[in-house]
């Protein structure tokens, strides 16, 4: 019994070794949670897809065809998805506290690009923050900073 339990879980948390496509990697996933939050409102605004391809360019330090392939996969793998487990479990593996906290950041920063936050947005984000395992505080920190951000420009 002990053995099918270890079986099962060694399945579920296996990476895919398929032609990588679907394999999750730590910039799909913060291309994925992204993806979320551009999502959230059901409205795809032009500044925010211009947004979400400046953070991930800035992120992860890709080239135009790599990015496009990128948030295409994220978008699909999106669309796809049950829940956000698989993303959030690697970034919590892989990413120091401070970079959560920063892609909370950068996840305030896509919701504010269209010059508006709808409350989908900040719910989807307050869900991934806890998700994430960023404070409280570190969530209304971050929130603020890029509302003053904002209103610099």
């Amino acid at each position: 019994m002990l053995d099918t339990v270890q079986q099962f879980f060694q399945r579920v948390l296996a990476v895919p070794d398929s032609e990588g496509n679907d394999a999750v990697t730590p910039q799909l996933a913060v291309a994925a949670l992204l993806s979320e939050v551009l999502r959230a409102d059901y409205e795809a605004d032009p500044r925010e897809l211009a947004m979400l391809r400046q953070v991930l360019a800035r992120q992860f330090s890709l080239e135009q065809a790599e990015l496009d392939a990128l948030i295409e996969q994220a978008q699909d793998q999106v669309e796809r998805a049950v829940d956000h487990f698989q993303y959030v479990s690697l970034l919590n593996e892989r990413f120091s506290y401070d970079q959560r906290v920063e892609l909370i950041a950068a996840m305030w920063r896509l919701a504010y690009a269209d010059d508006e936050l709808a409350a989908l947005e900040e719910h989807r984000i307050r869900r991934l923050a806890d998700l994430l395992y960023v404070t409280h505080s570190d969530f209304i920190r971050t929130k603020l900073n890029v509302q003053a951000e904002q209103n610099q420009r």
